[in-house]
């Protein structure tokens, strides 16, 4: 028994989707319970690793996370956007998809070299667009040494290869499969 079944249990599994094959992870039954969104908080929380300037949450879902946890970390939010979403100026990162590419962006002015942030989002899969954003930061000055999930993929290896750039990886709970 793992230390956060009570978590894993709140979210439902919906089988081929988007398309048959897929066990689609819905987070939203999560977010429905307030105990159990509170406690998702808590926990990321008491993982984090020192202190932190800025928790950078990827669009859209990662934003809900990020925002909640920033407060009992006393930190800002950082917004990674999609392209073409933030009005003034900004600095983007490309990263592949299963077909063809798509970009991430942040303002040019949404964080001071230095600043150490800590990228959270939902679910770890790929990792593809998880690694765009810490370059993304890293181009920016961030130092980005710590990202948060509520759930990761493991057999699709995104966690792994975050930690292959010096990231250390938590995760609330892990499916097997993707």
């Amino acid at each position: 028994m793992s230390a956060h079944d009570d978590l894993k249990a709140l979210i439902r599994t919906i089988p081929d989707f988007p398309k048959p094959g897929i066990q689609f992870r819905d987070i939203t039954t999560l977010l429905l319970d307030p105990r159990g969104f509170a406690q998702t908080i808590e926990r990321m929380a008491a993982a984090t690793r020192g202190k932190v300037d800025l928790v950078a949450g990827i669009e859209a879902r990662g934003f809900l996370f990020a925002a909640a946890l920033a407060v009992p970390l006393n930190a800002g939010v950082l917004l990674i956007r999609k392209d073409g979403k933030l009005p003034g100026a900004t600095i983007a990162e490309d990263y592949a998809l299963e077909y063809g590419q798509d970009r991430i962006a942040i303002h040019e002015d949404a964080l001071v070299p230095g600043a150490r942030v800590l990228l959270v989002d939902d679910l770890i899969a790929t990792g593809g667009t998880a690694r765009a954003a810490v370059r993304l930061i890293r181009k920016a000055g961030g130092i980005v040494s710590q990202a948060q999930f509520l759930v990761d993929l493991p057999d699709l290896g995104g966690a792994d290869a975050l930690r292959r750039e010096e990231i250390a990886v938590d995760a609330l709970v892990s499916f097997p499969g993707h």
